[in-house]
């Protein structure tokens, strides 16, 4: 039975494929023609048939089908896809002109499953432990509030520092929890506010944007059974997803000073390569402050819980542990700083060794020509031409100019012995003191 099951579904699949190819393909009237034809076939077909065709599909194939299937249609496929599948057919749900920003979380055989929501009355019947709101609007979060009972704050008004204000128990035991969550790109780097709320068994998380986090934590709960079994067990493990990726953002770190660092240590550096290097040692140290800001606002938050005695035993162990990263993170962070201010050091002696070679090279220009430049105020004196006046002017000027040449080299081969004679007794001081 399963084998024809298969074969029929790739049949099917194949079929799907060979339309969605002529969709490609051609763009003019017969397109619609194919789609027409191709949302026919879907219709006939039944609804476990489609929803492994939507999950074999790859992703621009699939929105494509999707989008030809009746919204009747769409709920029962939905429970019958992976939750994968499911999570990124409903992520871009459309809702009145708007995109629906509420993700939710329930918990199905030990594993945490997202619900797809289109509506207010889909978020009116779910039972949810997590309830993640990503960029709301001021209708969606009216929605939480009503039906939960839950006071939510605007995602835009995250940024009071006060501790007081983001650390509380509210009123009806809510538990209020403003915390920065690290956003490490190639482009920047830099920290976003999250707001969490514990309330009647159930965390809600309001945010201005996607964070990789969350996204791990989604990827992990959905694939390991028992990973959590409650909203506080959300809230630790997107704490602690936070510090892993503060510490892979810290090697990162650590790498890009280690490449900066040859450069630096170089025999020679210009002031041009110079001036990028210290462009990127202030980006890493940017990024390192951040991190280390991040991974305090942690430690804090994580504080507040075990001091507000909101947490189980096997949860209290968890936070220790996540505690003691921490730790370790801020020994890292220290580190790195150091490493940063001795980059910065040498580049910086680097630019200065420049300045120096450039200036006594000045120097000793102007010292050659100084003995020149008393000769040619010499030559153009009245007394010149009355001493030369029986030498014609053919021979007594020409052996003027090849005396001040003379006098030019004989300086400039001087200031060489002369300097040459410092650096071998440097040397030899060198030495001497090293032999003591």
């Amino acid at each position: 039975m399963l084998d024809t099951d298969h074969e029929a579904t790739q049949k099917h699949l194949w079929q799907v494929h060979r339309l969605l190819q002529k969709h490609r393909l051609i763009e003019t009237l017969a397109h619609k023609q194919h789609l027409a034809e191709l949302q026919v076939r879907l219709e006939e077909l039944d609804l476990p048939t489609v929803a492994r065709i939507v999950e074999a599909l790859s992703s621009n194939d699939r929105e494509i089908i999707w989008q030809l299937i009746s919204d009747e249609r769409k709920d029962e496929i939905l429970r019958l896809i992976s939750d994968d599948v499911r999570s990124e057919l409903v992520a871009e749900v459309k809702l009145q002109g708007h995109s629906m920003n509420i993700r939710v979380f329930d918990l199905f055989e030990g594993r945490l499953r997202q619900i797809p929501i289109a509506s207010r009355e889909d978020l009116a019947r779910a039972h949810p432990i997590w309830i993640d709101l990503v960029a709301p609007n001021d209708e969606q979060i009216a929605w939480a509030r009503e039906l939960f009972e839950v006071d939510l704050p605007n995602p835009k008004a995250l940024t009071d520092l006060e501790t007081s204000a983001r650390f509380y128990v509210g009123e009806g035991d809510e538990v209020h929890l403003h915390s920065d969550f690290l956003l490490d790109r190639e482009d920047e780097s830099r920290n976003v506010a999250v707001a969490f709320v514990l309330h009647k068994g159930m965390l809600f998380s309001v945010r201005d944007e996607e964070l990789p986090v969350f996204r791990l934590q989604r990827l992990r709960a959905r694939a390991q059974t028992g990973y959590v079994s409650e909203a506080r067990d959300v809230l630790l493990d997107l704490y602690a997803a936070d510090v892993e990726y503060s510490a892979n953002a810290l090697e990162d770190v650590y790498a890009d000073l280690g490449i900066v660092g040859k450069q630096v240590l170089r025999s020679r550096i210009t002031d041009d390569e110079a001036a990028a290097i210290l462009a990127s040692i202030a980006e890493e140290e940017d990024i390192n402050g951040r991190i280390r800001r991040n991974v305090l606002d942690t430690r804090r938050a994580l504080s507040f819980l075990m001091r507000a005695k909101l947490l189980s035993e096997a949860q209290y162990e968890n936070v220790r542990e996540i505690l003691r990263d921490i730790e370790s993170l801020d020994g890292h962070t220290a580190f790195l700083f150091n490493k940063i201010n001795f980059l910065m050091d040498a580049t910086d002696s680097s630019i200065n060794i420049n300045q120096n070679k450039d200036i006594k090279r000045l120097t000793i220009i102007s010292v050659v020509f100084m003995p020149l430049n008393l000769l040619a105020g010499i030559g153009g004196m009245s007394e010149y031409s009355v001493m030369t006046e029986s030498i014609p002017r053919s021979v007594s000027y020409p052996a003027f100019v090849l005396g001040m040449m003379i006098v030019g080299w004989l300086t400039f081969v001087g200031l060489r012995r002369a300097e040459r004679r410092k650096s071998r007794m440097r040397i030899v001081h060198h030495r001497t003191n090293v032999a003591s």
